[in-house]
């Protein structure tokens, strides 16, 4: 609001305040808090009536930042946040009140459907004018705004405003136009997604939900509906790997990476029709006529062994001249046996034999059928920092494929905890497969049926294609100013007033940001009974009364394990 209006507001004649004292919201009128003196866009300014003192002294009307007003229109009731309240010209002596402005942010419109109910709706068709009544919302305009029974939706917690009003999630804006939880270390982001996943499943019992859990806390909270996979029972085989994957995980990004990527392409090219042709000469005539018109490529989700890819290395050791460099070969050869040997690898390496697997591995990760376990939870925890995005990589890249070729006939929602880690913000190469894999479902999943949802505490870090395609924002309590600018940047009604709510939230509250709310809302989420909290191994703090947890013996023991991490298997070889 210019200086000037600022100026002229007090000069109009206020309205005479409504004498009504301050009563319980479900039994008082809607209280006029002021009228209106600037209209600006999405924005309005109104001058705070006289006499609110004892109005504003009452718990359950009392004007303050984050409140939903209504103004009244012809014909409808326009919506709007408070943003700021102010006073410009505040009198030290001679006057018993100053003069208010109340700043507002206009969402939507409240109007009566054809049965007489209110309906809200985003989006203002007629604005506000000057004088218009600004009163406060009551019950049954909250009611109806923020939990409209008409559409499909799921209660997560209660409106700040007033605890008695659930604060829900329209399910199909929520899934289909993916969505974020954000928040700092210890703010609730674990206990907020339990939540929303336990009252997705509630709404529907068929759902297919894979969480990438690199904390592993998750496996416990949702009971016998979850199907938990750790890499010590679950074979993700490297021949599943696209080319593009190979390269990051068995490739060095140092001198003549560009040699060692054509000799893997060579390698693996040849290791794939080896194992192709001992397969087809087992079968039949009509097979083996069939597998002639079969072209295999570097791509193709065909089988192969290691063991074909090292011996084509040592073939073209053997045939190179002297004067040619070696390095590229004995480096890439070198790559490939010691992740074969490598115990933190078995889950890809460690298989006795190479099958075609790739239907059971499907089945596995994405419960088809579901057999009443609709959530894969997926133990990330024990997987080598260097090959995480690549793991991420293979099951978003499989998920979607999956959804394309079943022509969306598997509904699926992906979450990505700590989603910063592996689609961090940069032009890094190595990313690149897991940008591209993601970034595929945010930009066409809706189309094939197949969702994301991303956790991070760390938005600013986070590749910002995919974060732009997250349309609805569960923001808990962030205190770094670069996230906060994160979020107010991919707020899209305008409110950015509301991000500076984020560093004064307390543990599991949020603000609801985006198309998945019927407007901006500041929620309480429910909370979870002690079966159903996400559960990590954070062994705490010692207090100074505990014995030593650990003696002489036991640190031989862990040394032992830790150096036998990289020992060679006896089955190593097997591929």
């Amino acid at each position: 609001m210019s200086q000037a209006a600022i100026r002229e507001a007090p000069a109009r004649p206020a309205p005479e305040p409504t004498p009504a004292p301050p009563l319980a919201l479900e039994s008082q009128p809607r209280v006029r808090i002021g009228h209106i003196v600037s209209v600006s866009g999405s924005n309005a300014v109104a001058v705070l009536e006289r006499g609110l003192e004892a109005v504003n002294r009452d718990k359950g009307t009392r004007v303050q930042v984050g409140g939903v007003v209504r103004i009244e229109v012809p014909g409808a009731a326009v919506v709007g946040l408070i943003a700021a309240i102010s006073a410009p010209m505040p009198e030290l002596t001679g006057k018993s009140y100053d003069i208010g402005l109340i700043e507002i942010n206009l969402t939507g419109e409240i109007s009566e459907d054809a049965e007489g109910g209110l309906t809200f709706h985003r989006g203002v068709t007629g604005l506000p004018s000057l004088g218009d009544a600004v009163r406060l919302a009551d019950r049954d305009d909250l009611n109806s705004i923020f939990a409209p029974i008409s559409r499909k939706s799921v209660k997560i917690g209660t409106l700040y405003q007033d605890s008695s009003v659930p604060a829900r999630l329209m399910v199909d804006d929520l899934m289909r136009k993916h969505f974020i939880v954000v928040g700092s270390t210890g703010s609730g982001k674990s206990c907020a997604l339990t939540c929303i996943l336990q009252r997705l499943l509630e709404a529907s019992k068929s759902a297919h939900i894979v969480i990438l859990d690199v904390h592993n806390e998750y496996a416990t909270a949702f009971g016998d509906l979850v199907e938990r996979i750790t890499l010590k029972d679950f074979r993700l085989p490297l021949w599943m790997l696209s080319f593009q994957e190979l390269c990051v995980a068995l490739t060095s990004g140092e001198n003549h990476r560009d040699e060692e990527i054509e000799l893997l392409n060579e390698g693996v090219l040849y290791a794939k029709r080896r194992y192709s042709e001992a397969a087809v000469s087992q079968h039949s005539l009509l097979a083996r006529r069939l597998s002639e018109n079969l072209i295999i490529t570097v791509d193709t989700p065909a089988p192969f062994r290691i063991s074909d890819v090292i011996a084509y290395l040592d073939n073209e050791l053997g045939r190179l001249e002297r004067t040619r460099t070696i390095a590229p070969h004995r480096r890439l050869k070198a790559k490939l046996e010691t992740l074969a040997v490598d115990q933190r690898y078995s889950f890809m390496f460690g298989s006795l034999t190479v099958e075609d697997t790739m239907t059971d591995v499907l089945s596995r990760l994405f419960r088809i059928p579901n057999n009443g376990r609709p959530i894969s939870v997926i133990d990330l925890s024990t997987v080598p920092h260097e090959i995480l995005d690549v793991v991420v990589s293979v099951i978003s890249r499989l998920a979607f494929d999956l959804a394309v070729w079943s022509e969306g006939g598997l509904p699926m929602l992906i979450v990505c905890e700590e989603a910063h880690r592996y689609v961090p913000i940069g032009g890094d190469d190595r990313y690149l497969p897991t940008r591209m894999a993601l970034g595929r479902i945010a930009k066409e999943g809706r189309k094939y049926g197949i969702y994301l949802g991303l956790v991070s505490q760390r938005p600013s870090e986070l590749d910002t294609t995919i974060l732009s395609q997250c349309s609805t924002a569960i923001v808990l309590r962030l205190t770094s100013e670069r996230d906060q600018q994160v979020i107010r940047g991919s707020t899209y009604e305008g409110l950015a007033d509301l991000i500076e709510f984020l560093p004064l939230l307390a543990d599991r509250e949020a603000l609801i940001l985006g198309q998945g709310a019927a407007m901006p809302m500041r929620i309480r989420i429910d909370d979870l009974g002690a079966a159903e909290l996400p559960h990590t191994k954070n062994p705490g703090v010692p207090d100074g009364r505990e014995r030593a947890s650990m003696d002489r013996p036991e640190l031989d023991a862990i040394v032992s394990r830790w150096r036998t991490a990289g020992r060679v298997r006896p089955d190593a070889w097997a591929q």
